[in-house]
């Protein structure tokens, strides 16, 4: 098969799909690999490198997609709201594509890949299941930007995180307080702890204190009820209004006492939930940090500006784009291995595409083929019967 990597178009993306040294493994398995010039070289990796793994280079992008048979991408349309549009007027029937493709939310993208007749998996879609974990980029991007995350709160903290002895006196250390502990802010948690400030950690799902105690962190616990802490998959489940007024409400003492917050807490294919309002921030103390990852899902904080850091009542809000962008260079190598594993799960020995539609990580990750929508959770977002319906 001819697999392409084309230099990613989206503003400010600096990683690429594939690093150098999974290419001799792809054109041992019979796969020709073309690489557009450059595409990796914001990440840290030259075009000679490719060249030596085995790869042909290519300058002309149209020439790329045309003769590509598979193409993997960081942001393929529908996760590149500026530049999607024009790599997706590139596609054609027939061709394979792997990316990141946010079909939940853009779902006019992905009923526009069915219809051309693209045969696209997305990386968002891989389940949260044992088999799946090495080709989990979801987790792999959401560990790094919890790490990410903390650096830049350190950075913009005029305090240091750890106790130090000095000959001054004793300087006490940071107080960090992360809101939600899933694979961001449980990262987030072991990167503040590991850094020596005093850290502790929420989340609506109980069942993960055990997880935020390992990593060094304490867990803070409101008397609320919830409406089902998480869904079967293991994510929060988005709750509602009330839920989430009494909780800002307990929130709110935490936030107030706290020299950081990073704020994580999302639920999948949608906006993320304001949990941090503006009378919260005007609580907390002068030079204090706000750290929301989820900036570009809206954001925690009501007075997150995405892509922006700006002051509002003297407290600091840093609202990142792409945090694992920024440590490019180590992201690609594990965005490269998840979908590297993942095409190898999805080709025979012949290095053919081989669809099981009765094998789970296959069915779950298939946003679209032949013609149509074939995930049922996009279905379902879509409001289209389930593809059982279909048959």
């Amino acid at each position: 098969m001819i697999i392409a990597i084309p230099r990613e178009s989206c503003p400010g993306e600096a990683r690429v799909a594939l690093v150098p040294q999974l290419v001799p493994a792809l054109v041992n398995a019979g796969h020709e690999v073309l690489v557009e010039v450059e595409a990796g070289l914001a990440a840290g990796y030259e075009d000679v490198a490719y060249r030596q793994g085995g790869a042909q280079l290519l300058g002309d992008r149209r020439t790329l997609f045309e003769t590509a048979e598979a193409i993997f991408m960081v942001r393929g349309p529908g996760a590149n709201p500026q530049r999607g549009a024009e790599d997706l007027a590139l596609l054609r029937p027939d061709q394979t594509l792997v990316a990141f493709l946010n079909p939940l939310m853009a779902q006019r993208e992905a009923q526009t890949l069915a219809d051309k007749g693209v045969t696209a998996f997305s990386l968002e879609l891989i389940p949260r299941i044992s088999r799946a974990q090495s080709m989990d980029a979801l987790s792999s991007m959401a560990s790094l930007a919890g790490y990410k995350g903390v650096l830049e709160a350190a950075n913009h903290l005029p305090k240091i995180f750890p106790l130090m002895m000095t000959a001054a006196g004793s300087l006490t250390p940071a107080k960090v307080f992360v809101i939600g502990a899933g694979v961001t802010g449980l990262q987030a948690c072991a990167t503040a702890k590991r850094m020596g400030a005093l850290v502790s950690a929420y989340d609506i799902r109980p069942a993960v204190k055990e997880q935020v105690m390992s990593v060094g962190a304490e867990f803070v616990e409101f008397d609320l009820a919830t409406n089902g802490a998480e869904d079967s998959r293991g994510y929060a489940r988005e709750q509602d209004a009330n839920f989430i007024q009494r909780q800002q409400a307990e929130m709110a003492k935490v936030i107030e006492a706290s020299d950081v917050v990073i704020a994580t807490a999302g639920v999948p294919g949608r906006r993320a939930p304001v949990l941090i309002t503006e009378e919260m921030v005007r609580g907390m103390a002068p030079r204090s940090v706000i750290v929301d990852v989820v900036a570009d899902l809206g954001g925690n904080c009501a007075l997150t500006v995405v892509g922006e850091t700006v002051v509002r009542h003297g407290v600091t809000l840093i609202g990142p784009a792409n945090l694992p962008s920024s440590v490019a260079f180590h992201a690609s190598q594990m965005l490269a291995k998840n979908i590297t594993a993942l095409f190898d799960h999805l080709t025979d020995m012949a290095g053919d595409l081989m669809l099981n539609l009765n094998e789970e990580i296959t069915v779950s990750t298939l946003l679209c083929h032949a013609g149509q929508i074939t995930n049922d959770r996009v279905r379902e977002a879509m409001q289209l019967p389930p593809m059982e319906a279909q048959r």
